[in-house]
C-alpha cells in the first residue's frame, strides 16, 4: 500500500473510531481537550509506522491502544496527578493487548460519557454543536466552518472556549442520573435535532441540503438509540431522522432548486430508512421528538401526496402543542389545520401569530401566509408576502424559490402547492 493510502486510511479509520478513542482516553485523563490531543498523537503514530509495517488487522484497537498507552504515560509523569496514577497502576493490569480492544460495553459507556460532556448546559448551543461535531462526528475545525458559514478562526476559538469552559468547570465524565440526567439528555438530543436539521435545510448558502450533516446526526442518534435502548425520546429522535433522512434524494431537483412535498417523486424516497424509523417509532414515547416522529410517519404512509391523512396529522400537532408550547408548532399545526378544515380557518390562526416576537423574523411565517392567501384568491396580497418571506431568508435556494411563487401569484396562474417543508 503506498504512503498515500496509508494515510487515506488512517484518516478513514479515525474518522470512523475517533469518537471512541477520545472518549475512553478522557476516561483516563478526565479532560476532552487533552484526550483529543492523545488521540491526534496515536494517528501520527500510525502515519509513522503503517507505511513500514502495515495497516494491522485490527487498525481502530491499534489507535485505540496506542493513545491510552500515552494517556497512561501522560499521567504517570505528572506529580500532580498522583491520585490517577495508582488508579490508573491499578487498571493497567487490566488493559488489554492492543490486538484485543477494551469490552465494547466499557468503550460504547465511554461514548456515551463524552456525548454527556460535549453537550454539557455549561456551554452554548453554538459551542455544544461545534465541539460535539469535532469529538463525535470526527469533523476537522474546517469542515465544521464550512458546514455551518462561519469563519474558521472564529470555530476553531469556539472549540477551544469549550475545552476549557468543560475544564473549569471540572464536568465530570459521567452520564447523570435523575433529574438531571433528563435535563442533560434534552440538551443532547437538542444539539442532535440543530445538526440534522441545519443539514436539511441549510440556513444560508447556495445550497438547500447539506447531506453531511444529516449523515452525521442520523448516526449519532443511532448510536445513542444503542446506548440508551430504554429511553423512549431517543428512538422518538432516531425514528424522526429516519424519516425525514429518508426524503432527502426528492427534495431537491436536478439543478438544486428546492421541490415542495406535494411534487416529490415518492418512489425516491428510502424505504429502508422509512423502515428503519417505523421500528424506532415503535420503541419511542409521548415526547416531543416521538410526536414529530408520528407525523413524518403520516406522510411515509402516503403512496400519494393527496393519500396524507391530515386530519390525524392535525391532531398530533394539536398534541405536540400541549407537550412543546412553542409558536413554530403552532404555525406548522396551522398548515395541517388548512388541508383538513380548509385555508380560511388556518389564516385566523396565522394572523394571530403575527406579533409573536420569535417570529418576527421567521421567513416561514410569511410564506405560509402567502400560501393560505393564495389558497383564498387574494393573490396581490400573496405576492407581498412571498416577498417579504424571500428577503427574510439567507439561503438562496429558498429565496429563489419564494420569488417564483411571488411572481405567479402576480400573474394570475392557478395556486401552486402549499409550502409544507420540502
Amino acid at each position: 500500500m503506498s504512503e498515500r493510502n496509508t494515510a487515506e486510511t488512517v484518516e478513514t479509520v479515525f474518522r470512523i473510531e475517533s469518537a471512541r478513542i477520545i472518549a475512553g482516553v478522557t476516561r483516563v485523563v478526565r479532560d476532552v481537550g487533552i484526550a483529543e490531543e492523545i488521540a491526534q498523537d496515536a494517528v501520527v503514530a500510525a502515519l509513522e509506522q503503517w507505511p513500514e509495517s502495515g495497516v494491522p488487522d485490527k487498525p481502530g484497537a491499534w489507535l485505540m491502544a496506542a493513545a491510552k498507552r500515552r494517556a497512561i504515560d501522560l499521567v504517570r509523569r505528572r506529580e500532580t496527578y498522583a491520585r490517577k496514577l495508582a488508579e490508573v497502576g491499578r487498571s493497567l493490569a487490566e488493559t488489554p493487548p492492543a490486538d484485543d480492544p477494551a469490552d465494547a460495553d466499557d468503550i460504547d459507556d465511554d461514548v456515551l460519557r463524552l456525548i454527556f460532556t460535549t453537550c454539557h448546559p455549561v456551554l452554548s448551543t453554538e459551542a455544544r454543536v461545534a465541539l460535539t461535531l469535532r469529538l463525535l462526528g470526527g469533523l476537522t475545525t474546517r469542515e465544521i466552518a464550512r458546514a455551518f458559514l462561519a469563519a474558521e478562526p472564529t470555530v476553531a476559538q469556539r472549540i477551544v472556549r469549550a475545552k476549557r469552559t468543560l475544564a473549569k468547570a471540572d464536568v465530570a465524565f459521567e452520564v447523570p442520573y435523575g433529574a438531571e440526567r433528563g435535563e442533560r439528555l434534552a440538551s443532547v438530543l437538542e444539539v442532535v435535532y440543530l445538526v440534522f436539521n441545519e443539514g436539511y435545510s441549510a440556513t444560508a448558502g447556495d445550497d438547500l441540503l447539506r447531506p453531511a450533516l444529516c449523515e452525521d446526526a442520523l448516526r449519532l442518534a443511532r448510536v445513542l438509540a444503542g446506548l440508551m435502548p430504554e429511553e423512549p425520546e431517543v428512538h422518538g429522535l432516531a425514528a424522526l431522522l429516519e424519516f425525514q433522512a429518508s426524503r432527502a434524494g426528492a427534495r431537491t431537483g436536478v439543478d438544486g432548486e428546492p421541490v415542495l412535498l406535494a411534487d416529490q417523486n415518492r418512489t425516491k424516497w428510502n424505504r429502508m430508512l422509512i423502515n428503519r424509523g417505523f421500528a424506532s417509532l415503535q420503541r419511542a414515547g409521548r415526547g416531543p421528538y416521538s410526536l414529530q416522529a408520528a407525523i413524518a410517519a403520516c406522510h411515509a404512509k402516503a403512496v400519494h401526496y393527496e393519500d396524507t391523512d391530515w386530519p390525524m396529522i392535525a391532531s398530533l400537532y394539536t398534541r405536540l402543542l400541549d407537550v412543546q408550547p412553542s409558536p413554530v408548532v403552532a404555525l406548522n399545526r396551522a398548515v395541517a389545520l388548512s388541508k383538513a378544515e380548509g385555508p380560511a380557518a388556518a389564516l385566523k390562526l396565522v394572523d394571530e401569530l403575527s406579533d409573536v416576537p420569535a417570529l418576527r423574523d421567521y421567513h416561514l411565517l410569511p410564506s405560509v401566509r402567502a400560501d393560505l392567501l393564495e389558497s383564498l384568491d387574494r393573490r396581490t396580497e400573496a405576492r407581498a408576502e412571498f416577498e417579504k418571506a424571500a428577503s427574510l431568508t439567507a439561503n438562496t435556494r429558498e429565496r429563489d424559490l419564494l420569488l417564483g411563487r411571488a411572481a405567479r401569484a402576480a400573474s394570475g396562474e392557478p395556486p401552486g402547492p402549499a409550502s409544507e417543508r420540502p
